[in-house]
């Protein structure tokens, strides 16, 4: 009994991608689909190397596929290509080289945004995503120091060459100036130094760019919103009423800027036990999941208050390098395959891009 092409994908509609809500045949992820002899296969090109449900939609595929008659076998491959984020407007410029901005910000200073930016940036990049990373902290550029970089940024003849480490791409002010050297700037300076960032880099096929934030609501935040189209933003928060309350102020803020809120990552959230295991909540319970809950934006995750990742950052060698199976390793890559997610389903609601659909 032969096989025909239709029986295929009409058996593989039934496989629906859970974050974007429609089957994967009409969001054109089947690609080389071929029959011999009742042998199928077929690839399923995902939107993101981090797809957090890649191994059930392969396996959902393999099963519906194996229920139509004269089918003997079936090899599933799985591929992916990201998606490029266009600006809601139109307005902004995307960057070259640069598929998506991946904004991590928050309301306050020290709740560990840069260690979780940088622990994202690596999550990303171990899931098999092209990563870069820009230090926009302007005043306390600390990424340097958590990757263990010193470099002097070299430039092609036309535009700087990021430095790299561990598979990211890096820009930071850390890299011009002197450690203890103070930045004193006003607004058009930092404009004018993220704009270099942007535009003066010679940033190579990423599919994520991530841009660690200084804390607060202030100029580097406009100056972003401004200047490239931001597929959406991270808000790091603490469990404790101080944190949340200024986390709010971030998330109004990028909903006046019209950068989407990918979601809410609670840093901090519980102390592990080395010893026993037991969990303590230092912090509070549970506050940044109600706040994105009462806000409507997806939350991403919790990150447990761990001594290695102190270490790490100390050292220059990231938790999620060190101990990437170590509960907050699992953490960092499970946050990192949310809001790799987040940015696919950000990038599908935008009516400016095209779907491309199996005929």
């Amino acid at each position: 009994m032969s096989v025909e092409q239709k029986a295929v994908l009409d058996a593989l509609k039934v496989v629906q991608d859970p974050d974007l809500h429609r089957d994967i045949v009409s969001l054109g992820f089947i690609k080389d689909l071929t029959i011999d002899n009742g042998r199928v296969s077929f690839t399923i090109e995902l939107t993101t190397p981090a797809c957090p449900v890649k191994d059930m939609m392969r396996d959902q595929s393999r099963a519906a596929v194996m229920q139509i008659p004269g089918v003997s076998a079936v090899d599933v491959q799985l591929s992916a290509r990201v998606r490029e984020a266009v600006s809601a407007d139109g307005s902004r410029q995307s960057i070259p080289g640069v598929k998506n901005v991946i904004a991590v910000g928050a309301g306050k200073g020290g709740v560990g945004k840069t260690t979780v930016a940088v622990n994202l940036a690596l999550a990303l990049a171990r899931a098999g995503s092209k990563v870069g990373l820009i230090d926009a902290d302007i005043y306390g550029p600390n990424v340097p120091i958590m990757l263990g970089l010193k470099a002097q940024l070299t430039t092609d003849g036309q535009k700087i060459v990021p430095a790299e480490k561990f598979g990211l791409q890096v820009i930071s002010m850390g890299f011009l100036t002197a450690d203890d050297a103070p930045i004193i700037w006003r607004g058009p300076m930092l404009h004018g130094a993220l704009q270099q960032f942007f535009r003066e880099v010679a940033w190579t096929s990423l599919d994520y760019l991530v841009v660690d934030l200084p804390p607060g609501t202030g100029d580097i935040a406009l100056s972003l919103s401004q200047t490239v189209a931001v597929a959406g933003a991270i808000v790091v928060t603490t469990p404790q009423q101080v944190s949340l309350a200024d986390s709010r102020r971030a998330v109004a803020m990028y909903k006046k800027l019209n950068i989407p809120t990918l979601g809410v990552i609670e840093n901090m959230s519980y102390f592990v036990c080395r010893n026993c295991q037991h969990e303590s909540d230092i912090f509070g319970h549970g506050g940044g999941e109600t706040m994105a809950t009462e806000l409507g934006v997806p939350f991403i995750g919790r990150i447990p208050i761990y001594q290695a990742i102190r270490e790490g950052s100390d050292t220059g060698v990231p938790l999620f390098l060190s101990e990437p199976d170590s509960p907050a390793g699992k953490a960092f890559m499970a946050a990192a395959e949310r809001t790799a997610a987040q940015v696919s389903i950000a990038s599908y609601n935008r009516p400016t891009i095209p779907l491309t659909v199996v005929r």
